[in-house]
């Protein structure tokens, strides 16, 4: 549905300077991609805009090319850890073959594909950088220097993602440090490396390269990792990183660096210097928004973008410009990304879309629509699908370390500062069947976080090889506030690992 005369372009067709559509996502991303597909499912013409690869971070340079590399490590623990396969487990991990299959992940770095898809479904694609001249327009000036102006009838999205932020550090920008990009496309493994940052990047890039042979150390500010996990969460990290060689040094800062002799020289807080061949960075990222031109409508130029629970911006009249993903500052992962996009593709859908959308008889309203939602709200209107409400309860998060890392919901801490009465329940993992099992000597920690006034789980936590894939029985416990009392009835099969909620719930009494 582009104006009279004009043409949508896409891959192979020729741009004209100016184009008018219903929608314009700016980002072409998981995030971007997602919005694109849910709002033009009503009629909606939608152009996305991307200045580099179709598919984003999260294809290219983050979670497939990462949990790519970190498999192969992953499945040979497993097979050492079981009597009949560590006898048939030899030698060490084929770095050539490894890094074939993460390049194949990636499409080695070719977003035919993804533009295809685009193609199939009807979304067209302008490639080059975008930037906000006022409301509902925006200039996208490409590699050769032309620019094209994009008018949008009813709505703008924003979903640029973020980018690493460098800290401070006298001499680190000139080493010519690494970020998670150059850690997951890397082609000569070097034969040490220092990574800076204890968070999900610096924890699996330790363990990755590790893998691989290379000499790491993590370098960590606090006094643990994975800080926004429970406490227990670093010390079976920490403890498995070292087990495989990582030289983890917490409480620990980089106060100055060079690069000298083919190598780089961090002046450590503890006076000590390590010699490193690379510094990976991976102490944090920003969001994306330096250049959109915020400060045409009222915003300010590289902040965070804050929305409402529609993800529409705050402090933009008229409800044309909308925002997912790490853009926002809700959360940082590619699925809650997608969730947000979802959420904020059917608003978009509902408001503008045409008439043949299906309408249901009644329901609650979309904000600055006429027309009623297409699902009912709760009774209590906190999960309609057309509110981002998970962003604030129910964010689920994995971390592929060995041993693997996966939480939802608040744990104990964030639950007495959100104010609420609750109590923990832990049991060993190792002490259920399903564990004993799938590997010998199995350690790992389950926990729930148990809300005592309305007797729901508000939170979980598991560490342990192998349970990336438990955690979503927990989402659905928290998303849908189960009371522990009716979980009793969900009888797990045995023996697997998820017999642990039989337990979790003995434990807590019941």
């Amino acid at each position: 549905m582009t104006d009279e005369g004009t043409t949508a372009p896409t891959a192979s067709t020729p741009q004209d300077d100016q184009l008018t559509y219903d929608v314009v996502v700016v980002g072409a991303g998981a995030v971007g991609e997602n919005v694109a597909d849910r709002a033009g499912r009503t009629g909606l013409s939608v152009v996305v805009v991307e200045q580099e690869l179709v598919g984003g971070e999260c294809s290219y340079w983050a979670c497939m090319p990462s949990k790519a590399m970190l498999r192969p490590g992953a499945v040979l623990a497993a097979a050492r850890a079981v009597p009949g396969a560590a006898e048939a487990v030899s030698g060490t991990i084929d770095t050539t073959a490894l890094l074939a299959r993460r390049s194949a992940f990636t499409s080695h770095w070719d977003d035919a594909s993804q533009v295809s898809w685009l193609d199939g479904a009807g979304i067209a694609l302008v490639r080059g950088a975008a930037r906000l001249t006022g409301p509902r327009v925006l200039e996208v000036t490409s590699d050769d220097g032309s620019v094209v102006t994009l008018t949008a009838r009813h709505a703008v999205v924003l979903a640029t993602g973020s980018e690493p932020v460098i800290p401070d550090i006298d001499g680190l920008v000139r080493s010519a440090p690494w970020t998670s990009r150059e850690a997951t496309s890397v082609e000569d493994v070097p034969a040490s490396l220092a990574v800076l940052g204890g968070g999900v990047v610096g924890v699996e890039m330790a363990t990755a390269f590790a893998d691989l042979g290379t000499h790491v150390t993590l370098i960590v500010r606090g006094d643990r990792v994975l800080n926004g996990f429970e406490p227990f969460v670093s010390e079976a990290v920490v403890g498995s990183l070292r087990e495989i060689g990582v030289d983890v040094r917490l409480e620990t800062q980089v106060v100055e660096a060079h690069r000298e002799d083919g190598g780089v020289h961090l002046r450590l807080s503890t006076g000590s210097v390590l010699v490193a061949e690379q510094v990976l960075v991976a102490t944090g990222r920003r969001p994306a928004t330096a250049d959109l031109g915020l400060e045409t409508v009222g915003l300010t130029a590289g902040s965070t973008i804050t929305v409402d629970d529609s993800l529409a911006v705050k402090g933009v009249a008229d409800g044309w410009l909308f925002a997912a993903g790490d853009v926002t500052g809700r959360v940082a992962t590619t699925h809650q990304g997608k969730y947000q996009a979802r959420v904020v593709g059917d608003v978009i859908a509902a408001r503008f879309g045409t008439a043949d959308a299906p309408e249901p008889a009644d329901g609650p309203q979309v904000p600055g629509s006429e027309r009623p939602a297409a699902a009912a709200e709760s009774a209590a209107g906190a999960w309609s699908r057309y509110r981002a409400t998970a962003d604030h309860a129910a964010v689920p998060q994995v971390v592929f370390s060995r041993p693997e890392a996966a939480s939802v919901g608040l744990t104990e801490s964030a639950a007495h500062d959100a104010g609420l009465t609750v109590r923990t329940v832990e049991y060993a993992l190792g002490s259920v069947a399903g564990a004993a099992v799938s590997a010998d000597g199995y350690e790992g920690t389950a926990q729930i976080v148990i809300d005592t006034e309305r007797g729901v789980i508000v939170g979980a936590t598991f560490v342990g090889p192998e349970i990336a894939e438990m955690l979503h029985a927990a989402t659905i416990a928290v998303v849908g506030e189960v009371p522990i009392e009716r979980l009793w009835h969900a009888v797990p099969a045995y023996p697997t690992m998820s017999e642990v909620w039989l337990r979790l719930l003995e434990t807590a009494g019941l």
